[in-house]
């Protein structure tokens, strides 16, 4: 018989807000993170907007001399890690963390130290490059990083798979808990690639929205008929899974049980969804099967949506086929409207916004939809958070790549 798996600890950095109650309360505003990029001189681009994380003092959760020698997407996992440690309440002194685990994955990695150490190599030659270059970039540190430094010897691992990235490392992470083989794991994503590499490597392949830099809060707009791309963001989604049992013993609260898990693959193309989102659909039946649920017991999806033609269509496309007739009836919505895509910190992030929809019965809203398209007919919850008995609730992410994944998340009754 397997362990039944519950979130107890959320920790959340955003371009929207710092925890969870910060990140909560403007996602039901209907606040945007997006802004002109700032991090560096964005003249010459195309895409002149993203969602960074403001304020973000990495001193204020890490030693200064431990963070100099992090790229910038380790000291968010670390950081939102702190956080969500702190809010489950979970006392590590008191705890066997060689039953405590950590699955916290990347899409990209430190690009933003890749970058940096290129210049110094370009311009100054390789003897002026850092002995922290490799260790700071390489995609896996996060993950090690975080189980350094709160001595977490567990189940410890990377996953990377694009923007479905967040999501298949709380999937995993699931699944490890389920068979037994820890109490608790540390999962979700972590990203920080507005750098001038990421962006125009992006804006060549017309995946960015270029035509709304003059109105950035605008920018960002899922299922519209006038979306033109997605804006990207960063920052970190990390939640405290554990089994049950643990849970219970240490009375912890219990946000949401994660009921169901899916991962497949389109095996089509490198960047675009399959036609009519089959292998979409797919994973979300996974998922729903998972759970031993039928689609009539989903009351709620938090879309991938991320703003681009194909996704958003072929996302629609999915859900009609998963749900059938019962698809009018189900609440979808993007906070990529407000947080922009945080790439393989996404998962992460959405998967909080999922929880809380399913502890609070409310529904964040996509923004900045004003136009309908045709046969994108479902409801979006435009523009305003929406209160609603949320029984169970999808989260999915597709990632570059074909990867595909969905978590189910249903509210706990013991």
């Amino acid at each position: 018989m397997s362990n039944r798996v519950v979130i107890t600890g959320i920790g959340a950095i955003t371009p929207i807000g710092t925890g969870k109650d910060a990140f909560w309360e403007a996602l039901l505003a209907g606040k945007s993170g997006i802004g002109k990029i700032s991090r560096f001189d964005a003249t010459e681009f195309t895409a002149k907007i993203a969602g960074e994380v403001k304020d973000f003092e990495p001193e204020n959760y890490i030693d200064k001399k431990e963070a100099k020698r992090m790229d910038r997407y380790a000291q968010f996992a670390v950081a939102a890690t702190k956080i969500a440690i702190a809010d489950a309440g979970l006392e590590l002194e008191k705890e066997n963390c060689e039953r405590i685990g950590t699955f916290v994955g990347t899409g990209i990695g430190g690009i933003e130290t890749m970058h940096e150490q290129y210049k110094k190599l370009f311009d100054k030659g390789p003897s002026r490059i850092s002995p922290f270059f490799i260790p700071m970039m390489i995609a896996n540190m996060a993950a090690g990083q975080v189980s350094i430094t709160f001595g977490l010897k567990g189940p410890s691992s990377c996953v990377v798979t694009a923007c479905a990235t967040g999501t298949n490392s709380i999937g995993d992470a699931y699944r490890v808990i389920q068979r037994g083989d820890a109490d608790a794991m540390v999962a979700g994503g972590t990203e920080a690639s507005i750098s001038p590499a990421a962006v125009a490597g992006f804006c060549s392949m017309k995946a960015l929205c270029t035509d709304r830099n003059d109105e950035p809060e605008r920018a960002s707009r899922p299922f519209d008929k006038d979306r033109s791309g997605f804006v990207m963001g960063e920052g970190s989604g990390i939640v405290i899974l554990e089994s049950l049992e643990h849970a219970e013993k240490r009375g912890a609260h219990i946000y949401a049980e994660i009921a169901g898990y899916g991962s497949n693959s389109d095996a089509y193309h490198i960047t675009a969804t399959a036609p009519g989102g089959v292998m979409a659909a797919k994973c979300m039946q996974l998922a729903i099967k998972d759970a031993g649920m039928k689609p009539e017991d989903i009351d709620y999806i938090n879309a991938h949506g991320t703003s681009t033609h194909l996704n958003d269509e072929c996302e629609t496309m999915a859900v009609k086929t998963v749900f059938g007739e019962h698809a009018k009836n189900i609440a979808m919505s993007s906070i990529k409207s407000m947080t922009g895509h945080l790439l393989g910190a996404a998962g992460g992030i959405e998967c909080i916004a999922t929880v809380l929809a399913v502890q609070d019965d409310m529904m964040p809203p996509t923004i900045n939809y004003e136009t309908p398209d045709e046969g994108l007919d479902l409801d979006y919850v435009p523009n305003k958070a929406r209160a609603k008995t949320v029984r169970a609730a999808i989260s999915n992410s597709f990632g570059f790549g074909g990867h595909n994944a969905c978590l189910l998340l249903k509210k706990f009754v013991k």
